[in-house]
Protein backbone atom coordinates (compact mmCIF):
# COMPACT_ATOMS: atom_id res chain seq x y z
CA UNK A 1 0.00 0.00 0.00
CA UNK A 2 2.75 2.68 1.20
CA UNK A 3 4.58 2.34 -2.41
CA UNK A 4 1.40 3.13 -3.92
CA UNK A 5 0.91 6.52 -2.16
CA UNK A 6 4.23 7.18 -2.81
CA UNK A 7 3.83 6.85 -6.96
CA UNK A 8 0.67 8.69 -5.99
CA UNK A 9 2.37 11.90 -4.73
CA UNK A 10 5.13 11.66 -7.46
CA UNK A 11 3.02 11.86 -10.02
CA UNK A 12 0.80 14.45 -8.39
CA UNK A 13 3.73 16.53 -8.23
CA UNK A 14 4.88 16.11 -11.78
CA UNK A 15 1.29 17.05 -12.58
CA UNK A 16 1.46 19.96 -10.30
CA UNK A 17 4.77 21.37 -12.08
CA UNK A 18 4.03 20.71 -15.49
CA UNK A 19 0.26 21.95 -15.16
CA UNK A 20 1.43 25.58 -15.43
CA UNK A 21 3.83 24.73 -18.30
CA UNK A 22 0.78 23.55 -20.56
CA UNK A 23 -0.41 25.98 -23.16
CA UNK A 24 -4.29 26.59 -23.28
CA UNK A 25 -6.09 25.64 -27.00
CA UNK A 26 -7.26 28.77 -28.55
CA UNK A 27 -10.98 28.30 -29.63
CA UNK A 28 -11.59 29.89 -32.77
CA UNK A 29 -15.04 31.02 -32.24
CA UNK A 30 -17.51 31.85 -35.24
CA UNK A 31 -18.71 35.56 -35.82
CA UNK A 32 -21.54 37.11 -37.47
CA UNK A 33 -21.05 38.98 -40.67
CA UNK A 34 -22.80 41.37 -42.62
CA UNK A 35 -24.45 40.03 -45.82
CA UNK A 36 -24.51 42.26 -48.71
CA UNK A 37 -28.08 42.27 -48.91
CA UNK A 38 -31.40 41.06 -47.53
CA UNK A 39 -33.16 38.28 -49.39
CA UNK A 40 -36.42 39.80 -51.38
CA UNK A 41 -38.57 36.99 -49.69
CA UNK A 42 -37.80 36.06 -45.83
CA UNK A 43 -40.08 34.27 -43.61
CA UNK A 44 -39.86 34.79 -40.14
CA UNK A 45 -40.88 33.04 -37.27
CA UNK A 46 -41.35 35.32 -33.83
CA UNK A 47 -40.86 33.76 -30.43
CA UNK A 48 -42.41 36.51 -28.10
CA UNK A 49 -41.91 36.66 -24.34
CA UNK A 50 -44.98 34.93 -23.66
CA UNK A 51 -43.48 31.77 -25.88
CA UNK A 52 -46.33 32.81 -28.33
CA UNK A 53 -45.12 32.26 -32.05
CA UNK A 54 -46.02 34.64 -34.52
CA UNK A 55 -45.16 34.60 -38.54
CA UNK A 56 -44.28 37.80 -40.42
CA UNK A 57 -43.53 37.62 -44.29
CA UNK A 58 -41.33 40.66 -45.73
CA UNK A 59 -41.67 42.55 -42.85
CA UNK A 60 -45.34 42.90 -42.83
CA UNK A 61 -47.65 42.73 -39.38
CA UNK A 62 -47.20 39.19 -37.64
CA UNK A 63 -49.92 36.87 -37.48
CA UNK A 64 -50.70 34.75 -34.60
CA UNK A 65 -49.33 30.77 -35.20
CA UNK A 66 -49.98 27.69 -33.27
CA UNK A 67 -46.75 24.68 -32.98
CA UNK A 68 -48.25 22.17 -34.34
CA UNK A 69 -49.52 24.46 -37.87
CA UNK A 70 -46.80 25.86 -37.75
CA UNK A 71 -45.09 23.96 -40.17
CA UNK A 72 -47.82 24.13 -42.64
CA UNK A 73 -47.95 27.59 -42.55
CA UNK A 74 -44.25 27.91 -43.05
CA UNK A 75 -44.81 25.34 -45.97
CA UNK A 76 -47.69 27.69 -47.47
CA UNK A 77 -45.56 31.01 -46.75
CA UNK A 78 -43.16 29.74 -49.01
CA UNK A 79 -45.51 29.19 -51.93
CA UNK A 80 -43.90 25.59 -53.02
CA UNK A 81 -40.00 27.41 -53.09
CA UNK A 82 -37.65 25.10 -50.64
CA UNK A 83 -35.14 28.30 -51.28
CA UNK A 84 -37.09 30.56 -49.45
CA UNK A 85 -35.13 31.04 -45.84
CA UNK A 86 -36.84 31.11 -42.60
CA UNK A 87 -35.52 33.13 -40.03
CA UNK A 88 -36.73 32.69 -36.05
CA UNK A 89 -36.28 35.68 -34.22
CA UNK A 90 -36.37 34.86 -30.57
CA UNK A 91 -37.01 37.63 -27.72
CA UNK A 92 -33.56 37.09 -25.09
CA UNK A 93 -35.58 36.03 -22.29
CA UNK A 94 -37.36 33.26 -24.32
CA UNK A 95 -36.11 29.78 -23.21
CA UNK A 96 -33.69 27.98 -25.26
CA UNK A 97 -35.88 25.00 -25.18
CA UNK A 98 -38.85 26.94 -27.15
CA UNK A 99 -36.25 27.86 -29.52
CA UNK A 100 -34.72 24.49 -30.50
CA UNK A 101 -38.49 22.89 -30.51
CA UNK A 102 -39.19 25.40 -33.32
CA UNK A 103 -36.32 24.78 -35.20
CA UNK A 104 -36.82 20.83 -34.72
CA UNK A 105 -40.36 21.27 -35.72
CA UNK A 106 -39.81 22.97 -39.04
CA UNK A 107 -37.18 20.66 -40.31
CA UNK A 108 -38.96 18.13 -39.52
CA UNK A 109 -41.11 18.84 -41.63
CA UNK A 110 -38.67 19.24 -44.68
CA UNK A 111 -37.86 23.05 -44.36
CA UNK A 112 -34.25 23.32 -45.87
CA UNK A 113 -33.18 26.64 -44.87
CA UNK A 114 -33.78 27.77 -40.90
CA UNK A 115 -31.73 30.36 -39.35
CA UNK A 116 -31.61 32.26 -36.26
CA UNK A 117 -31.71 35.78 -36.40
CA UNK A 118 -29.07 37.81 -34.04
CA UNK A 119 -28.56 41.09 -33.02
CA UNK A 120 -25.96 43.20 -34.01
CA UNK A 121 -23.74 44.44 -31.37
CA UNK A 122 -20.96 46.47 -31.02
CA UNK A 123 -19.57 44.34 -28.22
Amino acid sequence: MVPFIDVMLVLLIIFMVTAPLITTGVVDLPSVGKSQQRPQHVVEVVVGVDEKLRLRVDQQEPEGAALPQLAARVKALQAGDAEVPVVISADKNVRYETVVRVMDTLQRAGVRRVGLSVKQGSG
